[in-house]
């Protein structure tokens, strides 16, 4: 257990305990799953840092960082969709969102048993981001110092939403276009690349 993989540890240790927070309606408990989410989202830059400034990049580090985030983030949007207080993010918005990651995630596993590994793209980056912003304002839920942190956050969310459905294209294509077969000139047989 590297000092990274430790911090994405404690950043998938978050889900669960945003789970019992968001259980409750109230103000108090809205900013305090902010500030748990807050954290997560901190965690994710920190454990990254850490892993390429100090070279303690590791396969399960691989595995558990972008594991830990859709985890962070998928739990904080079903329980936005199904919690008690009115409003609340639409259901179907949360399913295209872990719908566009799981297919990501099943893509990924599909191009790595064929040796292909396809980096995160920019489109994937800034989606994250404006998750995070949307997430962070709709967990904040009520309205302080004439700001709607759920109307902001359902804004920021559409955005997400339409980078997110659009980065999911875009990553489809690519692994699709990387995994056609290629010719081989010297032999006349078909490898894939």
């Amino acid at each position: 257990m590297t000092p990274p993989n430790m911090v994405t540890m404690l950043r998938i240790a978050t889900a669960p305990f945003l789970v019992w927070i968001l259980m409750h309606t109230s103000p108090s408990a809205s900013w305090l799953a902010a500030g748990v989410f807050f954290i997560a989202t901190i965690s994710d830059f920190f454990d990254g840092y850490l892993a390429r400034s100090y070279d303690y990049v590791t396969t399960l580090g691989k595995f558990l960082d972008p594991m830990a985030d859709k985890l962070v983030v998928t739990t904080a949007l079903i329980m936005l969709a199904g919690m008690a207080r009115t409003p609340h993010v639409p259901a179907w918005m949360v399913v295209v969102l872990v719908t566009r990651e799981i297919m990501v995630t099943g893509l990924r596993a599909v191009a790595a048993a064929e040796g292909l590994i396809v980096g995160a793209e920019e489109l994937g980056k800034y989606k994250m981001t404006l998750q995070a912003i949307a997430i962070h304002g709709l967990l904040i839920h009520y309205t302080y110092l004439h700001v709607d942190f759920f109307a902001a956050g359902m804004f920021i969310l559409w955005l997400a939403m339409a980078v997110s459905v659009w980065s999911g294209i875009d990553y489809y294509v690519r692994v699709v276009k990387a995994l056609q077969p290629k010719p081989i000139a010297a032999t006349g047989k078909r490898a894939v690349v």
